[in-house]
């Protein structure tokens, strides 16, 4: 079940709403005039969704490259790896 609080709440309870953050690692839905305006959550669970979503990228990218072809054997990779780490 989601946290929302209005902007009020938040203006007046800052620390809590930051603990909550902290603590649950959710975000906390902020309303304005009783409709949803915002979302807040910690530094850590922001840092965790951006590097969910890069891998979630460089994931299609590599079906994106085996859809086109663009795949190479495992030994013919790895010898490119392994020339690639000398250079």
């Amino acid at each position: 079940m989601p946290t929302i609080i209005s902007s009020t709440d938040l203006r007046n309870h800052y620390n809590e709403v930051s603990t909550l953050c902290h603590e649950t690692m959710e975000p906390v839905f902020i309303t304005k005039n009783g409709r949803g305006d915002i979302v807040t959550m910690s530094m850590e669970s922001y840092e965790q969704l951006t590097g969910r979503f890069e891998l979630y990228g460089l994931l299609q990218e590599g079906l994106d490259d085996v859809k086109a072809g663009r795949t190479l054997p495992l030994d013919e990779a790895m010898k490119e790896i392994r020339e690639s780490r000398m250079r």
